[in-house]
């Protein structure tokens, strides 16, 4: 597998500029730190301690709210992780679902040690093999912009995108970690009533 070489951080950021009333769910670690460095918004719900729950979260929040654009950033750990929740998106086709794996080959929660991706395994491959409506591998700023917009959209998905980082870890970025703060803040973003 060929390294990716772009900053994660800046990545992540550049994906979410412009976000409008897109609505993400962040994968454990690295995933939710870039996200909050991003800009903390209420419309981010991030996971803590729900390895492999990422996208699977993302698609009942997509079935919930299908005028509403999702998006999943997560790791190719979790992502490897929680394959069966990547063959059920698939198979219900939320077409505002977006789901977006940051690749840099290593798990980064656990001391770097390579993953699955990092020893040959193709995530786009798999999500193609799976059935996603869309399928791309980002290398470089200019195709995260490019690709930003598709974020925005309510139809046409599912959507697939393997960003290829560069391997390493930032500083991290702690969102708060309060779930129950997390929980009422995103109802309360949704319109929910918070008791």
């Amino acid at each position: 597998m060929q390294e990716g070489t772009m900053d994660r951080r800046d990545a992540v950021r550049d994906l979410l500029a412009d976000r409008a009333e897109l609505l993400v769910v962040s994968g454990l670690g690295s995933p939710s730190y870039d996200v909050f460095a991003a800009g903390d918004n209420a419309a981010n719900f991030y996971l803590w301690g729900a390895m492999g729950g990422a996208a699977i979260m993302g698609l009942g929040l997509a079935l919930a709210r299908p005028c509403q654009p999702v998006a999943v950033i997560t790791g190719d750990g979790e992502a490897m992780m929680g394959v069966g929740g990547l063959l059920t998106i698939s198979v219900r086709k939320p077409s505002n679902l977006t789901v977006v794996v940051l690749d840099n080959g290593q798990f980064g929660e656990t001391g770097m040690q390579r993953s699955h991706a990092g020893l040959g395994v193709d995530l786009a491959a798999l999500a193609r093999g799976a059935g996603f409506s869309e399928v791309v591998t980002l290398h470089d700023p200019d195709e995260v912009a490019a690709f930003r917009p598709r974020l925005q959209e309510v139809g046409g998905g599912p959507r697939f995108a393997v960003l290829r980082i560069a391997p390493g870890n930032q500083e991290r970025a702690l969102p708060a970690r309060d779930g129950v703060y997390l929980k009422n803040r995103f109802r309360e973003k949704l319109g929910i009533a918070v008791d």
